[in-house]
This record gives C-alpha cells, sequence and structure tokens, in this order.
C-alpha cells in the first residue's frame, strides 16, 4: 500500500536474510545470515545454517564476551554503555541483560517511549506541535526531527518511566508536568536499519503543555525545539526529514485526535499497532 509516508515504508522495511537467535530453547531474536562465519568457533554459541543458540549458565557474561569481539570486529556499532533487557517474546519478562547497541545485532525485541508535546487553541484542540531537532553529534540520525521526548526503554524501567526520566534530560520537564501523560498506542517496527535490525515496540504517549511553556534540553542531545503548526508538524513527519519512530508517533498522534484524513495512513499504521493486553 503506497501512503506516501516514509515511516510508513520504512516500519516493516526487511530485506536482509536472518535466521532465528535462542537464548537456551526461546527464540528471542534473529541474526544476519552474513554474520554467521563470525559466530562459528564460539564456546557459546551453536551455530547452524538454520539458527543461532546461546546456551550458558551465566548468559549475561556470555553475551558480555561475545558483544566485545563483535565489536572489535565492527559488527557491533554505537556503543552506549546502557544496559538492555533480553524479553521473553511472549511474556516479555527479562531473560538476559546486554549492551544496548547489541540489540541490532541479534534482533532481540526493544522498547522506546515517545511522546507528542501538543498546545491546544482556542478549541481545546491540538493547534501546535513541539518539534525537537537531534544533536548533529548523535550516533544514530544526527539531526534528523524528533518528537519532544523519545528515548529508548532500560533494564529495570517501565517506558512510562523512562519518558519521565527523559523528559527532563531531552526537555527539561518536570515529573509533575508528566503527570499527566496520556498513553497512545504501542507501534511494532520490524525492519533493517544500518546498526542491523530494529525489533522495537514503541509506546507513545500525548503530553499536553500549557502555551508558554518551552522544553529546553539538558544531556545535549537535542540541537533545537520549535513549536510547529499542526499542519506543518504532520508534512514533517510524512517526510524522510523525521526519524521513522517520530513519524510514526506523530501519525498516531494525528490519527488518535481526528487531524488526519488519509484512511491508506491509518490503515498502514493500524496494521502495526501491538495489542498489550
Amino acid at each position: 500500500m503506497t501512503t506516501g509516508w516514509h515511516a510508513l515504508a520504512e516500519a516493516a522495511r526487511a530485506e536482509v536474510p536472518r535466521v532465528p537467535f535462542r537464548l537456551g530453547d526461546v527464540a528471542v531474536g534473529s541474526v544476519a545470515v552474513a554474520h554467521l562465519p563470525a559466530l562459528r568457533g564460539r564456546a557459546e554459541l551453536q551455530v547452524g545454517d538454520d539458527g543461532v543458540s546461546l546456551r550458558a549458565d551465566d548468559p549475561d557474561a556470555a553475551f558480555a564476551r561475545l558483544n566485545a569481539a563483535l565489536r572489535e570486529q565492527g559488527l557491533i556499532v554505537a556503543w552506549r554503555d546502557e544496559t538492555y533487557p533480553v524479553p521473553h517474546p511472549a511474556t516479555r519478562a527479562p531473560l538476559a541483560r546486554f549492551e544496548r547497541a547489541s540489540s541490532r545485532f541479534w534482533g532481540t525485541l526493544t522498547f522506546g517511549a515517545h511522546a507528542t508535546g501538543w498546545v491546544a487553541g482556542p478549541d481545546g484542540r491540538p493547534h501546535t506541535l513541539w518539534i525537537a531537532q537531534r544533536s548533529f553529534t548523535k550516533a544514530t540520525y544526527p539531526g534528523l526531527y524528533d518528537n519532544l521526548i523519545g528515548g529508548g526503554v532500560p533494564a529495570g524501567q517501565t517506558p512510562a518511566e523512562t519518558l519521565v526520566r527523559e523528559g527532563f534530560e531531552e526537555a527539561g520537564l518536570v515529573p509533575a508536568q508528566l503527570a499527566h501523560a496520556k498513553p497512545g498506542s504501542v507501534i511494532r517496527l520490524a525492519r533493517d536499519i544500518p546498526e542491523g535490525f530494529q525489533h522495537e515496540w514503541l509506546y507513545a504517549f500525548d503530553v499536553q503543555l500549557p502555551a508558554g511553556t518551552v522544553p529546553r534540553n539538558q544531556d545535549g542531545e537535542v540541537h533545537a525545539f520549535t513549536p510547529m503548526p499542526v499542519e506543518d508538524a504532520i508534512a514533517l513527519a510524512r517526510s524522510d526529514r523525521m526519524t521513522v519512530d517520530a513519524g510514526l508517533v506523530t501519525l498516531d498522534f494525528a490519527w488518535r485526535h481526528g487531524l488526519l484524513h488519509d484512511a491508506g495512513a491509518v490503515a498502514a499504521l493500524r496494521a502495526l499497532l501491538v495489542e498489550t493486553a
């Protein structure tokens, strides 16, 4: 389905051949076929043409050794020194923990928390969206446009907790300003990216800001914030000048608030939504 939305075209674009990756007997991700030679002969792994299995009494330690070696080979890039869980695909309970950047190599499920920051017009409906431009020194997608708040959910946090943490780091918002954030949809991405494979659930939130509130970045990861009329923000979100994650979250916001009348785009978005009950 052609929708004209760059983010929708990218959300499920998976062309690189991959095989299942298992932690014990549980399929938790996938590995690029091209990377199988680099994994053969490692004591922690069972490598076949039809899949890769990690079997270790201490999977965290095994991942640490493997990921350090893969980093040395240039197969894991954009190292973050952040710990992510390796979740069970059905229960989402953490089965292990490892370096954030390695999730793209192993194709494991990750979680993100994004918030659309909006200001009401005289009729109470969304009139303006606060749009962030990513720092030009960011390891991923430098200079592209983004939501007001957006970040990965690390080990030990929920999406809502990540929203509060990132809300201050990225936009200078304190917990009281985020207390009434409203959950939106959960959007699934499964796509090839330069770092590997992004299998992620994006938890969307809406944050209404009073007129006159100006977000202020605290951690150097945002170049600038711009208040945009809704129509301009939606047009930007359709383009490749906004990250795929932010484009999808902005589309979701526009759909839920009745700001978009594009049946094709809505149908494509709804096909990506996750049922989390």
